[in-house]
Formats: C-alpha cells, sequence, structure tokens
C-alpha cells in the first residue's frame, strides 16, 4: 500500500543524498570534460598506434559526456529497502536512477534502471515482493526533492507510524499536463510493461496494446534496456527505431537521450531510403497497390525490361568506319555480364567491356583490310576511340541503360507502355492509379519500391570508375611521395615524436586528409546497406507487406521489436492481424504480448471510443483505464455551415479546461486548411502546424498526423468525415478519439457515427 513516514526527517536524509549524487555528476562531467579536452589538445602526433588510441579516447568521452549531459533531469527517482543485512549490518537499500554511477572508490551510489538489481523496482508486489521491504518514488523539482511516495510491501514496517502522503507517482505523471514532447515513464514502469521490456533480445517481439497503454513508451524503454544488455553486440550495428511520421519522431525525440542513449537511429516510414523525404499517399488506391508483394515482382521485371536485345543490325561510326552490332552480339554479352551474379548497374560494366572489345577487333579488322593485310601499325587506341563514340554509347546504352532507383520507378508510373509490360497481371484501372507526372513528389507507399529497385540495381554513379581509378593513382603518388620522405629523413624520425619504424604506407595514411569521424549511428543513418542489430517499429499496424519487406531487409538477424493496435489501422495497405503481417518473413516464429491497462484515456472517453469501435464491427481490446476523468465526453450536433464558427466558440473553454496543456483540434483532410487558417487568425503563434506543430499550446491537425501522440483536450470535427476518408474504416476515428488525457469533445453538422454518445 501506498504510504509515507514522517516528512521532515526522511525529506531532509533524501535531499542530502540527492544532492551529493549531482555533487558526483558534476564531478563526472568536468573530469570528462577535462579529459576531452587533453586529449584533442594532444593533436596528430606519435605512431599510429597513438593516434587510433587518442581518436577512441576521445570517441568515449565525447558519449559518456553526452550521456552525463542528457540525465540531468530526475537523475535518481527510486529507492529500494531490501530484506537482509547490508555491509554495515544495516538494512540494505539502493537509489535506482537514469544511469549507473560510483564515487571515487567505486563504491555503487546509484544503480542504472536497467540493471538486474533494478528489476525489483517495477516487479515487486505485496505478493511477491522480490526481497523488497519498501519502494520508495523521490519526486524531484529541478535537484531538490520535494516530495517523497512509499510502496510498503513488509508489513513488519506498517508498524513504524508511517502515514499515506500525496496522489502517488503514478497517478501524479498520469495528470501531468503535455508539453508536446513525450516524457519517459523510467519512474514509473509497471510490472507488465517492465516484463516485456526485459524480455530476450533475440526473435520477433509483437507488442499488442489498446489507446493509452503505454506501447510507444514499452518501445522506447526497450530499446535502451538492449542497448545496455547488449552493449557489445548492438554498439557497432546499432538500433534502428521507426515511427508513422516526421511529428511523431519530433515528439518521441528527447526519450532516448534522457535514458542515457543517444546513439539509436531514429526515421519515419518516409525516410527509410537515404535522400528520400517521402511524403503521405493521400491516393488510397495507389496505396494498396503498392504496398503489395507483388510489387517486388513488377520491380524485378522493370529492371530486367532495362536489358534489352535490339529487333536487327545497329550501324555505328567510330572515326568515320561504320561499324554494326548485331542482335546476336548483344544477346551473348549480356549472357556473359548476367553470369558475373552481379547486381544490374556492375553487371552492366562488364557487358560495355565486353561489346567494347569486340567493336574494336571489328575496327581493326576493317583498318587492316583497307591499309593492307602487311600493316602491322600498332592500333591499341583503337578501343579508347571506341569508348569515346556517341555512337557506340547511344546503342550499348539502349541494349543495357544504366539506372537509378529513382529513375527506374519514376518511369514505371509515368511511361503506361513500361508499366503495361512489366505488370500484365494488373487491371487498367489497377496501372491508371499508378500512373502520375514524372515530377510528382516521391511518396511513403513509394519508398520501398525505391528501395527494392536499388537492391536489384546496384549503386548508380557513372563517375564511379573514373573516381576510383583517379583515387589509386593518387595513391600510388602518396605512396612513392611517403617512401622517398622515408628515405630522406629516416634519421630524424624519432625527434618528430614517431616512436619505431614506420612504413611507406604508414606515413601516407598519416598525412592523408580525413573527412569528420561519424558514429554508427550516423553512419547508419545514411547508408541503405547497413544491417542493424535491432529494430524497434511503433504504430506497426500501418505497414505495408511492402514496407515489412523494407524493414527485414535492414535487419538480417530478423532481432524486432513490435508495437501496435490492429484495431487502430486506417492504411489501406495494412493487414487485418500480426500473423498475416508476419507470416510472409518469419511464419509463425514470433512472440506476441498484449499489454491490458490503459493509463493515459479516462474510463468515460475510452468506453466512448470502445463502444463506437464495436458498433462499427471492430474488434478491439479494451484495456482496463486506471483513472476517472473529470468531463465526459461532449458531443455537439450544429447547423449546417456553422462548422468552424462553432469551433472558434468552443476553443476558449477548451483552452481554459487545458491550463496550460495541450489542445487538438482533429479535423478531416480536405477540411485541414479552412479550419487552421481561422485558428491561426485568431490565436496566431499558438496554432502549431507541421512537424513542429507540438512547440505550440493549440495543434490544428488529421487523425493520421495524431496517431501516437497525446494531448490534454481533443477537439474532434466532423468524425464521419474522417471515417469516410479512411475508406470507411473506423480506425483513424478511433485514434482521434483517444489521444484525449482530459477531455474529448465532438463537433459534427453531419451524422456522427453510433456507440460515441453514451444513449446510442
Amino acid at each position: 500500500m501506498p504510504q509515507s513516514p514522517s516528512p521532515a526527517p526522511e525529506l531532509e536524509r533524501e535531499r542530502a543524498y540527492v544532492s551529493r549524487l549531482y555533487r558526483r555528476l558534476d564531478a563526472l562531467r568536468a573530469e570528462k570534460t577535462e579529459q576531452l579536452a587533453r586529449v584533442r589538445r594532444g593533436g596528430a602526433q606519435g605512431s599510429l598506434q597513438n593516434i587510433s588510441e587518442r581518436d577512441s579516447f576521445a570517441n568515449l568521452y565525447e558519449d559518456r559526456l553526452a550521456q552525463l549531459n542528457a540525465v540531468e533531469d530526475r537523475l535518481v527517482f527510486g529507492r529500494l529497502d531490501l530484506e537482509g543485512p547490508g555491509d554495515n549490518g544495516d538494512a540494505p537499500s539502493h537509489y535506482i536512477g537514469r544511469i549507473g554511477m560510483t564515487d571515487e572508490d567505486q563504491s555503487r551510489l546509484l544503480v542504472d534502471w536497467r540493471a538486474p538489481e533494478a528489476g525489483a523496482f517495477y516487479q515487486a508486489t505485496a505478493f511477491e515482493r522480490h526481497g523488497v521491504r519498501r519502494r520508495r518514488h523521490l519526486i524531484l523539482k529541478g535537484r531538490n526533492v520535494v516530495a517523497l511516495e512509499d510502496d510498503v510491501l513488509d508489513p513488519e514496517l506498517l508498524a513504524e507510524g508511517t502515514s499515506h502522503q500525496g496522489e502517488g507517482a503514478l497517478l501524479a505523471a498520469l495528470s501531468s499536463r503535455r508539453t508536446g514532447h513525450m516524457a519517459d515513464i523510467v519512474s514509473t514502469i509497471q510490472a507488465e510493461q517492465d516484463r516485456i521490456i526485459r524480455s530476450p533480445l533475440p526473435g520477433v517481439l509483437v507488442v499488442q496494446g489498446g489507446p493509452g497503454t503505454g506501447k510507444t513508451a514499452v518501445a522506447l524503454h526497450r530499446a535502451a534496456f538492449l542497448l545496455y544488455e547488449h552493449r557489445e553486440r548492438l554498439k557497432s550495428a546499432g538500433v534502428l527505431l521507426v515511427g508513422p511520421s516526421t511529428a511523431f519522431m519530433r515528439y518521441i525525440e528527447r526519450v532516448l537521450p534522457s535514458l542515457g542513449e543517444t546513439g539509436v537511429v531514429m526515421s519515419s516510414v518516409g525516410r527509410l531510403m537515404p535522400g528520400i523525404n517521402a511524403v503521405p499517399e493521400h491516393d488510397r488506391e495507389a496505396a494498396r497497390i503498392k504496398g503489395q508483394l507483388g510489387m517486388a515482382e513488377v520491380i524485378a521485371r522493370a529492371v530486367a525490361n532495362r536489358q534489352r536485345v535490339p529487333n536487327g543490325p545497329r550501324r555505328v561510326v567510330v572515326e568515320g568506319t561504320p561499324l554494326t552490332i548485331t542482335p546476336r552480339q548483344v544477346r551473348r554479352a549480356q549472357d556473359k555480364a548476367r553470369a558475373t551474379g552481379k547486381l544490374y548497374n556492375e553487371a552492366r560494366a562488364t557487358f560495355v567491356k565486353v561489346m567494347l572489345r569486340e567493336l574494336a577487333d571489328q575496327l581493326q579488322e576493317k583498318l587492316e583490310e583497307s591499309s593492307g593485310t602487311g600493316n602491322a601499325a600498332d592500333r591499341s587506341y583503337l578501343l579508347e576511340d571506341v569508348r569515346a563514340s556517341r555512337d557506340v554509347r547511344i546503342a550499348l546504352n539502349l541494349c543495357w541503360m544504366p539506372m537509378s532507383a529513382e529513375k527506374l520507378v519514376g518511369d514505371l508510373y509515368s511511361k503506361p507502355e513500361i508499366l503495361a509490360a512489366v505488370a500484365p497481371e494488373m487491371a487498367y484501372a489497377e496501372r491508371r492509379a499508378l500512373l502520375r507526372g514524372a515530377d510528382a513528389p516521391w511518396t511513403e507507399a513509394d519508398v520501398p519500391l525505391l528501395d527494392e529497385a536499388a537492391e536489384l540495381l546496384g549503386a548508380f554513379d557513372a563517375s564511379v570508375g573514373r573516381e576510383q581509378a583517379q583515387a589509386e593513382a593518387s595513391r600510388k603518388r602518396d605512396l612513392a611521395n611517403a617512401e622517398q620522405a622515408l628515405q630522406n629523413v629516416s634519421a630524424t624520425l624519432a625527434e618528430i615524436g614517431i616512436d619505431g619504424s614506420v612504413s611507406a604506407e604508414e606515413l601516407a595514411n598519416l598525412n592523408e586528409e580525413t573527412g569528420q569521424r561519424l558514429s554508427a549511428a550516423e553512419r547508419a543513418a545514411s547508408d541503405r546497406n547497413w544491417a542493424y542489430g535491432h529494430v524497434v517499429v511503433d504504430e506497426a499496424q500501418e505497414l505495408s507487406p511492402m514496407q515489412w519487406r523494407l524493414l527485414m531487409r535492414r535487419c538480417p538477424l530478423k532481432s524486432f521489436t513490435v508495437v501496435g493496435d490492429i484495431a487502430q489501422a486506417s492504411s489501406a495497405a495494412s493487414v487485418g492481424s500480426w500473423s498475416a503481417a508476419m507470416e510472409p518473413f518469419v511464419g509463425s516464429r514470433f512472440t506476441l504480448e498484449e499489454l491490458t491497462v490503459n493509463y493515459r484515456t479516462p474510463v468515460q472517453i475510452a468506453e466512448a471510443a470502445a463502444r463506437m469501435a464495436q458498433e462499427a464491427g471492430l474488434a478491439v481490446s479494451t484495456p482496463k483505464a486506471v483513472r476517472d476523468g473529470e468531463w465526459p465526453p461532449v458531443v455537439d450536433r450544429i447547423g449546417t455551415g456553422e462548422l468552424v464558427s462553432a469551433t472558434m466558440a468552443a476553443l476558449p473553454t477548451e483552452i481554459r479546461i487545458a491550463d496550460g496543456g495541450l489542445v487538438a483540434v482533429i479535423v478531416p483532410t480536405h477540411r485541414i486548411d479552412d479550419v487552421r487558417a481561422t485558428v491561426v487568425g485568431e490565436y496566431g503563434r499558438r496554432v502549431g502546424s507541421g512537424s513542429g506543430a507540438l512547440d505550440q499550446d493549440i495543434v490544428v491537425t488529421t487523425a493520421t498526423q495524431a496517431k501516437g501522440l497525446e494531448f490534454d483536450v481533443v477537439l474532434v470535427l466532423e468524425p464521419q468525415e474522417i471515417v469516410e476518408e479512411a475508406g470507411g474504416s473506423v480506425g483513424d476515428l478511433y485514434v482521434a478519439m483517444t489521444r484525449a488525457t482530459q477531455r474529448l469533445h465532438v463537433l459534427a453538422e453531419g451524422n456522427i457515427p453510433a456507440g460515441i454518445e453514451s444513449g446510442d
């Protein structure tokens, strides 16, 4: 039961200990700052091994300093009083915090929340105590302890005269105002959540949870836990965290640093292809088609379609001499290129090499015929003449065009004849749904198709060969210069700080200019071929099979944490169950866990949303809400043409109720511009939009953009139109209604879906 001792002596005791922890944090920051500065002052000197060690230490100090700076807020949040005698005969205690810390003598001051010893802080109950007598929550404001909350699990402690104080750490956190950025739950993780967070690394873990169950928080804390528990395995490979939108990624971006982790790659679905910043796909039919696994075969055919054989002989001219390219020559060269097993663009180099050699031989024969068979002139230049011929370049490109992923997929959408040739199984209406202008922006549904194309095409850069040759030539010159330098200064090397013997190669490496050193996370984010050690996917119910195919390619070990709620799915390409989503990639080899407690949504709002979904025939999980709200849902039917004016009339009251928290106006997509313009006209800079919307206290957004977010007060406008925009699915409306942590207000000129009003 929640208890607190007499506050004065205990509070002062805890304040003293917390002050000690912050003094140690400051000392560690100063120590790492000085160590980093000292390493940087050292510069590039000494042996190559010394330089490598210096860089390693610099990276180590930078990472540790970033971690120490990120845990300032609520550095410590709990204390465990355990059974049994401690080192001094007293009952042992552990303080639990964001990171682990020791004092100057390496005695433990603070236990990292992810350590095995900290597990009891989240798992212990009165029925299964795990050796815990008392669990204490320390409530901090800045660096000062302002309150204590105790869960007394040992009945013997109740005789000590303790008394209950406050509403409890969990309810206090749940009732706090939203700020536009997600807060971690490290101090209030519940036993059900902790068990999932600490699940083993290997395999695919699917976490199903209804609205407000803390799915996102569990996913983020699991990422931090895995990086702690499996540091050596995951540090170099990295962890990828995927969310549904840029706004969502901004919403959660501060959580992992606050947990002491700064090396996770975070990406929305639309940015999983380096260099592509995709927009949402608003055409539901196009999204459905692009999301089907059959599109992988369409892309493969599109790649093969770019390897063509001419219908008949083709005449080309090289330096005034006519040559002939025959279909047989092209077919033979293509067969040799494919036999290499290389990707399309790499195999093309073999095709070109074979064709150039054959044409050079043909050119030599013609020149010898014209000048007489006895002419033994040097003809080594002929290959370059053939390579430089514009006619030859055009002819070979028509047979095997160098191709980028963007060019391949763009042609597929903008050239009906190509799409018809590579997708004959598609109905005419389906192919028509995919067609668009060549300059249309890439959408989130295009990203997996671009990735598929890149996987088959390989690197596309016409200058790669030249640049590589230039780099190799430059390297040879550097080595020659280094060799000469060693001969000239071998007697004085020790005087400039280079210890021991040095080879020409080492000296060349020392003098070579290098680019900025990147962390594993930074390198991974820019490398499409990076293989991650683990992938965390949030709002995973929205993903299409092709998007899943992309993600599975990013993690060959198939180590995933997948969180979502099938009932909230509204994407045209999403599937109806977790089994259907996973089966094409891992079969039945996944573990399904379910979160059963709703921490965010008040009972009245949760019940209204569940009624609406069930009336529409949607099977929803109904997690138990832990708190009643102060306000029942409000449903207002308004006259035709009054939606915007009614919204403006309602906003002052909702802003007052939010009391400094976030107010969201969730609008059908086709109405958002009008509503936003009117709200901005009244409230100006207080209104947020786009990826930075949550930095303001009034947010005008769509149901799709609101996925994964939460607000103190939510106004839902025209709920039936939200359903119609989702193709008749109530998933988006279900999402919109359950974003509220305090109050829900529905406004509608038209029909209101059944179940929202309690009398339905």
